[in-house]
Parts: C-alpha cells; structure tokens; sequence
C-alpha cells in the first residue's frame, strides 16, 4: 500500500501534515510531501483530512496467471478500483463515497 499526492490538487493547508500519526508529511514550496511512502503506517487519516482530495492511499495486488495488477486508489470522496492488464489495458471502476453511503 502506498500514498500518493496530487500536487496540482494540494493547496498547502498542512491539516495532513498535522494529522499524521507517523510525522510523515511536510510541506514544501506550499505543496504537502511525503518523506517515505514505504514508512506510511495507512491509517488514511490523511486522505480524510484532506479538503482538496488531493491524497490517495493505493492498495496493489498482482493477478496470478493473468499478469494484471488490481489496485484500489481511496480518497475523501471516492474510492476506484483499477485493474491494469498484463498489455497495458485498464478498466476502472469509481465509487463516490457520498452516495454510496446513501444507500
């Protein structure tokens, strides 16, 4: 599992730099960064934080005999799983947070 910023979402507010249990986010030139995705305990406390949905934490796992990658990439609203294929192909499918807790 790993951590990803959206750099052009982020607007440098730090409410992910103040929430990390892990003091892993800093901010730089205005912008939030991560020291080290592979030391991010992924409690997500970041992605929910964030105001701008500019954070998403990525769950991977690789496909046995079909050489594809199926991953999940959650932030604040939504949450989309991605199935990448051994040739590049991708389908995804995203779930808006909001209304699905309607439901």
């Amino acid at each position: 599992m790993s951590i990803r910023i959206e750099s052009a979402k982020c607007v440098g507010c730090g409410r992910c730099t103040d929430v990390c249990p892990g003091n892993l986010l800093f901010l730089q030139q205005r912008k939030a960064v991560i020291r080290d995705s592979r030391d991010c305990w992924g409690c997500t406390a970041c992605v929910k934080e964030c105001p701008q949905d500019a954070i998403c934490f990525t769950l991977e796992a690789t496909l046995g005999g079909a050489g594809g990658r199926l991953y999940a990439q959650d932030s604040a609203a939504t949450l989309t799983w991605v199935l990448r294929l051994a040739d590049g192909a991708e389908q995804r499918i995203t779930v808006n947070k909001q209304q699905a807790n309607a439901y």
